[in-house]
């Protein structure tokens, strides 16, 4: 029991520490905390030392979370929905995947995952490459290439960035891990190369955007459905990007917005992008900083995404235009 002034907490099962709710649920602590800063998805109580401490009910709402997000589900869409309304999500999802056996297997990659997100910042910390290559293939080999990029390294990629917002990583730990990540997922991604006849993707950060990270995520994500992946890395003009998209014949040009939120200039990039690029190129733009472009992407027709979910439904939709183009 903690006492100070009028406030009083006692810690029992049904207020529990934010370690012990990261072993139930299978949610790493700083997913937790990132899902409650940004999200609002759950007010956990303070102690009068700052610990948070959650109820039951909470709990429950991360795991209905974590099961939803885990199904395809943004978590920006569905953080505040009524605990009823995300039991229900977690029951269709469960239907979709088919049987007991295979909700089972989940259930077991879960809290794998979160194992290996933990592992992944541990060794960037350390700049360790080969405790992070390492930590890479394991995840690789136990919830499998879908899993190491949707659960393991989307959610690296997103506490690398929110640790060097909050300086405690350098740009040195994340040009480390950029190095690593882009050598695994190329190699990773080898034996899905798409067909002489598969569409073209070029990736890249526009002028200004200097993380790459998400990039590559996208890169990797892309060439697991068979696509041809032109990357260009961060921070290119919008004549270059275009030049590239051009000369490849590109189906699509994905740029990931990260940092800064506030650039400026990135709108008139944007605009000579699009302008620079034929018609028929679909634009994708992802990334935390994307909300903040949100009036100049709509202006020229981008298609906004939150996730790798949405990421693969954009691709589909493009694959598809494609072939109705060619009737």
């Amino acid at each position: 029991m903690s006492i100070c002034g009028k406030f009083v907490y006692i810690i029992t099962e049904a207020n529990q520490a934010i370690k012990v709710v990261a072993q139930r649920t299978g949610l790493s602590a700083h997913v937790i905390r990132i899902w409650e800063k940004r999200y609002g998805a759950v007010a956990p109580e303070r102690t009068a030392t700052n610990r948070r401490l959650y109820p039951e009910e909470q709990i429950e709402r991360l795991s209905l979370l974590r099961d939803v997000t885990q199904a395809g589900h943004s978590i920006g869409h569905v953080a505040k929905l009524p605990t009823e309304k995300l039991r229900q999500l977690a029951r269709e999802s469960h239907g979709a995947n088919g049987n007991a056996s295979e909700s089972r297997t989940t259930a077991r990659a879960v809290p794998a995952a979160s194992r290996f997100l933990n592992e992944g910042l541990a060794a960037v910390k350390a700049l360790d490459a080969r405790a992070l290559e390492e930590t890479l293939k394991s995840a690789a080999i136990e919830v499998g290439a879908q899993g190491l990029l949707q659960r393991v390294v989307a959610p690296l990629v997103v506490s690398l960035g929110d640790l060097w917002r909050d300086g405690v990583l350098t740009a040195a730990h994340e040009h480390f891990a950029s190095a690593v990540i882009r050598i695994f997922l190329g190699q990773a991604a080898k034996p899905f190369g798409g067909t002489e006849s598969a569409p073209v993707l070029v990736v890249a950060t526009p002028a200004g955007q200097i993380h790459e990270l998400g990039a590559l995520l996208v890169g990797a994500a892309a060439a697991n459905l068979g696509w041809h992946v032109t990357y260009l890395g961060a921070s290119l003009p919008a004549a270059e990007i275009a030049g590239a998209a051009r000369q490849n014949r590109a189906r699509a040009v994905a740029l990931s917005l990260v940092y800064p939120e506030d650039d400026l200039r990135l709108e008139g990039e944007l605009t000579r992008l699009r302008e620079a690029l034929p018609p028929d190129v679909t634009l994708l733009v992802g990334g935390r900083a994307t909300p903040a472009y949100h009036d100049a992407l709509k202006k020229i027709g981008a298609v906004q995404m939150n996730d790798l979910a949405q990421l693969y439904n954009a691709l589909d939709d493009v694959r598809k235009t494609a072939k109705k183009v060619k009737r």
